[in-house]
């Protein structure tokens, strides 16, 4: 069974096609480095999943900083005119939620 940082790194990359597809118009650099960031995540976690100890925390903590790059891509499309600030509200909040759960993958109760 999947962890739920999985699935909801999916419901990053859904999100974000339609804004990245306009980003990819102004700047098609900072939509390359938005999907590689988005790509990352998903990745990341999956391989995590599958990881033990300290290499465990280590792919999370990857994906969790994917995921800050992800989101700084989003502010930074919305800043330069690219993307209306309606338009990343989604992707911005399954991003947050995602950040959240990888947090509490990379600091585990003890």
């Amino acid at each position: 069974m999947a962890l739920l940082a999985e699935t909801v790194s999916t419901e990053i990359i859904r999100s974000v096609r339609a804004p990245l597809a306009r980003i990819r118009r102004h700047d098609a650099d900072l939509a390359r480095q938005l999907r590689r960031a988005v790509n990352s995540i998903g990745l990341n976690v999956s391989e995590g999943e599958r990881r033990m100890g300290g290499d465990r925390i280590h792919h999370f903590n990857i994906a969790a900083g994917s995921a800050k790059e992800a989101q700084r891509c989003l502010l930074n499309a919305e800043a330069w005119g690219h993307v209306a600030a309606k338009d990343i509200e989604a992707p911005l909040r399954h991003l947050d939620r995602e950040l959240g759960l990888l947090w509490g993958l990379t600091h585990p109760r003890k």
